[in-house]
């Protein structure tokens, strides 16, 4: 059970059970109001030509797109760009579609497709020479236009509300397609249409989430996807057992587990998965089958498998994780991730066998266009050279063709290299907000290479049998990796991790958390897919640790964790996150000791000293109680292990 790179240190069914359906049904709307419709007109648009790099067209009563050889050169393409300024759109509209509409001025079999912009331009100003970074990822696209006919292109996953939104109009044919569709040719400039269903005003006002959650076909149908990282070693259930007396009770979470071979930190693990009762039958794809329901309720698109070995155990729940998506729900993916450490003795043929093996299944992430995704962990564990040789492989000898999204540890050192063979990039990410400060960075640097972004949103780290812990700062880490992304425009997200508890990483349902992180995570991952929804329940987040930092514990350990080099620093703080329909009072008591504060509508967090007992929350307004939270974790100054794992609960569940 052990991890070659990260060296790794109750509820019952009917419970659990419950809890995942508490989530994943949205209560239904009161009454069907009739869709509205809505349509923009361009506010900027204009072709940039790469035959004449420095000429301006922004006064061409045209648009014109063409591929790379465009009139029989070598360097001819064309793009066109438009911006469109989206206001109006209700907070709580629910099926937002939106639709481009361009007006052909010839007959062609080409197809345009339609990327996101992802640098600055002006209309009047852009030429190719000076044209903004687009894009790798396609939103929309439409094949065969006719002379004076309106083709449209889907680009609901790009629109999900008001706002300002610039996107690129591309094609790889050497014909030209001329669109009549420049705004300086009038009525027949690029639209915008936006379609969607008024909310009716009897919002959910009770459940789990403090929003009314979006359902699982609008989520997928954004472009943007959310994946968590799977980590093998650490399933639901390890033997099938009682949660009381199972192989995580007994060999994991006790310090003279496994026959003391982790006594020097006092047990490998400090947290475990929400346990069970027995289950009859095949208890393992059983529990697999439960955690893609519980993914799936908590909104995400699929999972990121740590690919560790391709013949043993870990193999085997590989394969079983793929077959619960494929009975579970086929449209929930899973990507492939070789991990170089774990396979470093594996060569490339077999590793090539192995993946295409895996690939036979629906389940397994493809690009429209049938590429596999494959997306190595610590990619430069090999050379660019070597994934180069081994994508040939995939493809002549398995008829695989690779789209390669390298996990790298370090993104800026192995970015060139990996370049010319990645269809995206990737960083491990650190786990403290001092980390998390400047996330933007990558993302723009990938995507001026053409390069989408998958960025890592971590809770935490602390690992005891790498005597090594990072400080997250309560929820702030975990709020600053969303705000990085979104800022960011990042194409993807990767959840580090859904299950890793030797590292403490994890966001699936667990002992010291609960839904708790899911719950958070789902509102940012709805900003970050659909826009912010609206706040329509109160709820109240509770998180901190069980112990002081410093504290020393009563059990001889011999290894301590120690705060990671460059880590925010170290904090002892009790955290109240809120999200509010309206102002309230928020009173928090720590240890006996209250405090009272006014929290604002929407989302805010503030801290208090920690202290020894307990800790709980609770809103009123108007003289009454709207929510309240008691954490079940009592705080102590002398704890028997060291355990800095923050505990989380909310006032929701």
């Amino acid at each position: 059970m052990v991890h070659p790179h990260r060296v790794p240190a109750a509820v019952t069914a009917l419970a659990a059970l419950a809890m995942l359906a508490s989530v994943a049904v949205a209560p239904a709307p009161a009454a069907a109001l009739a869709p509205v419709t809505v349509t923009v007109a361009a506010a900027e648009d204009v072709f940039i030509s790469q035959g004449e790099p420095a000429k301006s067209f922004a006064t061409a009563t045209w648009l014109s797109v063409c591929g790379s050889s465009c009139g029989g050169t070598a360097a001819g393409q064309r793009q066109a760009l438009l911006r469109f300024k989206v206001a109006g759109i209700p907070a709580d509209a629910q099926d937002v579609k939106a639709t481009l509409e361009v007006v052909s001025a010839r007959t062609t079999d080409t197809t345009i497709s339609a990327h996101p912009v992802t640098g600055t331009w002006t209309e009047a100003a852009t030429t190719w020479n000076t044209r903004p970074a687009v894009g790798a990822s396609t939103i929309g696209s439409h094949t065969g236009f006719a002379a004076g006919a309106t083709a449209k292109l889907d680009l609901s996953s790009a629109v999900p509300a008001d706002g300002t939104y610039a996107f690129a109009l591309t094609g790889t044919s050497d014909t030209t397609t001329v669109l009549m569709s420049s705004r300086e040719s009038g009525d027949r400039g690029p639209k915008l249409t936006l379609t969607y269903t008024p909310g009716t005003g009897e919002e959910q006002t009770d459940g789990p989430l403090p929003f009314t959650p979006a359902s699982t076909a609008a989520l997928r149908a954004s472009g943007k996807k959310v994946f968590a990282h799977y980590f093998t070693p650490y399933p639901i259930s390890l033997d099938n057992a009682a949660p009381e007396n199972d192989y995580y009770a007994r060999n994991y979470l006790k310090p003279d587990g496994e026959s003391g071979k982790h006594a020097a930190y006092g047990g490998l693990l400090r947290d475990r998965p929400l346990g069970r009762a027995p289950i009859a039958a095949d208890y393992a794809l059983t529990d697999l089958k439960t955690e893609v329901k519980q993914a799936i309720a908590a909104g995400l698109d699929g999972f990121t498998v740590d690919i560790l070995s391709v013949t043993s155990a870990h193999w085997t729940r590989v394969q079983n994780l793929i077959k619960a998506a494929e009975a579970v729900d086929p449209g929930f993916k899973i990507v492939l991730m070789p991990d170089t450490n774990g396979l470093a003795s594996v060569d490339s043929a077999t590793l090539a066998s192995s993946i295409a093996k895996l690939a036979e299944s629906e389940s397994v992430y493809r690009l429209p266009d049938d590429r596999l995704v494959v997306a190595p962990f610590k990619a430069e564990g090999h050379t660019a050279a070597w994934w180069s040789d081994w994508m040939k492989t995939m493809e002549t000898a398995h008829g695989i063709k690779v789209a390669l999204v390298p996990v790298f540890l370090n993104f800026t050192t192995n970015r060139d290299a990996f370049a010319p063979i990645s269809y995206g990039f990737s960083n491990w990410g650190g786990r403290n907000p001092a980390a998390n400060a400047n996330l933007t960075t990558a993302i723009t640097t990938a995507h001026n290479l053409g390069k989408l972004w998958m960025q890592p949103v971590s809770v935490q780290d602390e690992r005891p049998n790498q005597g090594i812990f990072d400080e997250a700062g309560n929820t702030e880490n975990l709020r600053a990796t969303w705000k990085g992304a979104i800022d960011g425009k990042a194409d993807w997200v990767q959840l580090t991790t859904w299950n890793d508890y030797s590292e403490n990483t994890q966001f699936a349902p667990s002992r010291n958390a609960g839904w708790t992180y899911l719950d958070i995570n789902a509102y940012y991952l709805t900003c970050y897919k659909l826009g912010c929804p609206k706040i329509t329940h109160d709820v109240a987040y509770l998180t901190h640790r069980v112990q002081p930092v410093a504290a020393a514990p009563s059990y001889a350990q011999t290894k301590l964790m120690k705060l990671r080099g460059g880590s925010t620093a170290a904090r002892d703080t009790v955290e109240v996150l809120s999200m509010l329909t309206a102002a309230g009072k928020v009173s928090v008591t720590i240890g006996g000791t209250t405090q009272t504060y006014d929290a604002p509508a929407g989302v805010s967090a503030k801290t208090f000293p920690l202290r020894p007992g307990t800790a709980s929350a609770t809103v009123t307004r108007n003289a009454a109680t709207v929510a309240k939270v008691v954490s079940p974790y009592p705080i102590t100054a002398t704890p028997y292990v060291q355990d800095l794992h923050y505990r989380a609960a909310s006032s929701g569940r």
